[in-house]
């Protein structure tokens, strides 16, 4: 973080200090939540948990050379006392991007927001200092724990936000007001706790409506309730997709042997090819989203496009490929699932395994409410008009949902399977791999699928599933 006195950070929460002597003393580390993270100079951000309470670890912290703790009472060590942590730290956020000046962009969809800001911020950075959100923390505490990574050399600040309610994405553009907003899509992730698309497409939507007149809403010309959207804000409006009238599109797409994209890239300022180093044909989308966004920072066509064909994946567990000593691949894409994003998985295996025996372990679409049982049984059938070689469904009453689709579908048989945990997966995947054979490793991040991907990449007795 920038360096603040002690002083002026209570002055901007709103706090009082506490066993703080002199306030003069500055701030000069990051501000961090987990005590592990705390380095010489920091400010800790104690939240009370179910099962942790940050102020238990004031002591300590201190002791590792914090300068203070944001704290919701005293402590006995120097600290910033408040009513809200919280708000205390969203309200610290936004002075400092104020402060700066940074240039924000902020981007929200049901799919696709993570793969789709690392992209933004492989781009950006080739052209100038760039901060943006590490994973997937987009919510009321990594949003601004994000913003807060920002320094006077950062010119581009990169932030993925999250909604799980109506008024949630409000919240945080009040925190960090963007200029330039991008929303990829409108599907059924969290559908259960939104209770339908038209409930997400307003949520969404809170982004484009904070936009200053001089901003720019970056929107999918794809999607027709993004699309919507356009009359919703009073920036400019710039379209991005395969439509005809998007401002950016891509033309003559295919997949490589490896289901890597390669496209032409057209912009207002000109044409570049792309080879994308992701994986599905899917990442076009996303990079067709990023290829807008730097096209309206002032990045030239040839520009974007060298950046796109050199961006990798900065996240874990997205789509990660990785071919064993014997020949298998492993695509561990198990950090979360939605309807969506499964279909767009199980595309790409399908394009990866051309030739090869294709392998899908599937578990739990979580927050689906009562389209679970559809969605399920929907993706199931998928997997055999993709010819994917065998469904390895993982788990309860989910799981069956998902094999009797695939059953239903092509009548399967021993080419469709419903195993109890990832142990079992496993086990089974170890007796009937064979070189050359491709598997994919997907469901909700509550399941905990990557185990499967980590087990079957570990190899020998290592491979156990370690016990959550």
């Amino acid at each position: 973080m920038i360096a603040l006195s002690l002083a002026e950070i209570a002055a901007v929460v709103g706090g009082q200090t506490h066993d703080i002597p002199d306030p003069a003393p500055q701030v000069t580390g990051p501000v961090v939540r987990d005590s592990r993270e705390v380095e010489p100079g920091s400010l800790f951000v104690a939240f009370a948990g179910e099962r942790v309470d940050g102020h238990d670890f004031a002591r300590e912290v201190v002791d590792a050379g914090a300068a203070a703790v944001l704290a919701s009472r005293p402590v006995g060590v120097p600290a910033i006392v408040v009513d809200d942590v919280q708000k205390a730290l969203g309200a610290l956020a936004r002075h400092v991007v104020e402060r700066l000046g940074v240039t924000l962009v902020a981007l929200t969809g049901s799919a696709g927001k993570t793969s789709t800001k690392d992209l933004i911020a492989q781009v950006l950075r080739s052209k100038a200092p760039t901060v943006f959100t590490p994973g997937s923390l987009n919510n009321e505490i990594g949003l601004p724990l994000t913003a807060l990574t920002a320094t006077e050399e950062t010119k581009y600040l990169v932030l993925e936000m999250g909604a799980r309610g109506i008024g949630h994405i409000r919240y945080l553009t009040d925190l960090t007001p963007p200029k330039i907003g991008l929303v990829l899509n409108v599907g059924t992730a969290h559908i259960g706790e939104f209770g339908g698309r038209e409930q997400i497409a307003q949520a969404k939507g809170e982004l484009v409506e904070s936009l200053p007149e001089d901003g720019t809403a970056v929107l999918n010309a794809d999607d027709p309730l993004v699309r919507a959207m356009a009359s919703r804000t009073k920036a400019r409006v710039v379209l991005f997709g395969e439509s005809g009238e998007a401002d950016v599109r891509a033309e003559n797409v295919r997949l490589t042997d490896l289901g890597q994209p390669v496209f032409r890239l057209h912009t207002p300022s000109g044409c570049g090819d792309v080879t994308m180093r992701l994986y599905g044909e899917h990442h076009v989308s996303n990079a067709l989203a990023a290829a807008a966004v730097a096209h309206e920072l002032g990045m030239s066509a040839d520009e974007i496009a060298r950046a796109l064909s050199e961006a990798g994946s900065l996240s874990r567990w997205r789509m990660e490929v990785t071919e064993r000593p014997d020949g298998v691949t492993v695509v561990n894409d198990a950090y979360n699932a939605n309807p969506e994003s499964m279909r767009a998985a199980l595309r790409a295996l399908a394009a990866m395994g051309r030739g090869r025996r294709t392998w899908a372990v599937l578990g739990q679409m979580a927050e689906l409410g009562d389209e679970a049982l559809a969605e399920h049984d929907a993706i199931g059938r998928l997997a055999v008009r993709l010819n994917v070689s065998k469904l390895v469904a993982v788990g309860g009453r989910e799981a069956s949902w998902l094999q009797l689709g695939a059953y239903n579908e092509g009548s399967w048989g021993e080419e469709s399977v419903h195993v109890s945990d990832a142990q079992a997966a496993v086990d089974l995947l170890r007796s009937e791999l064979r070189p050359g054979d491709v598997v994919l490793v997907k469901a909700s991040r509550s399941v905990g699928l990557e185990r499967v991907a980590q087990a079957l990449l570990a190899g020998g007795a290592e491979g156990e599933v370690a016990a959550r």
